[in-house]
């Protein structure tokens, strides 16, 4: 995904050269576990915006026994057109046993 794409003639990048979906979301992974330590569990949501990407991405922040305990977080990351990070956040800290109040 080192490449830059070319643009067409409204400044947008051409459709063909955008990374594949499947690039997007391994990139993803690998640039959020390299800034932050933590590898990703699963990726939970996945969009491609104006602006490039944006994903919500499962992590495991600490390790507990009984595994039903330990602490995970969702973390939004966003991505420009061609996958490079840009920006995340943690939006969320859940123990691994718990399911949202909806």
């Amino acid at each position: 995904m080192a490449n830059t794409p070319e643009n067409n003639s409204d400044g947008k990048a051409r459709q063909e050269d955008l990374p594949r979906p499947t690039e997007v979301l391994r990139e993803a992974r690998g640039q959020l576990a390299e800034l932050t330590g933590m590898e990703a569990e699963s990726v939970s949501s996945f969009e491609r915006t104006d602006e490039g990407w944006r994903l919500e991405i499962e992590v495991l922040e600490l390790a507990r026994v009984p595994e039903t305990m330990s602490l995970l977080a969702s973390y939004e990351v966003t991505l420009d057109p061609q996958g490079a990070l840009t920006g995340y956040r943690r939006v969320r800290r859940y123990e691994r046993g718990r399911s949202d109040r909806r």
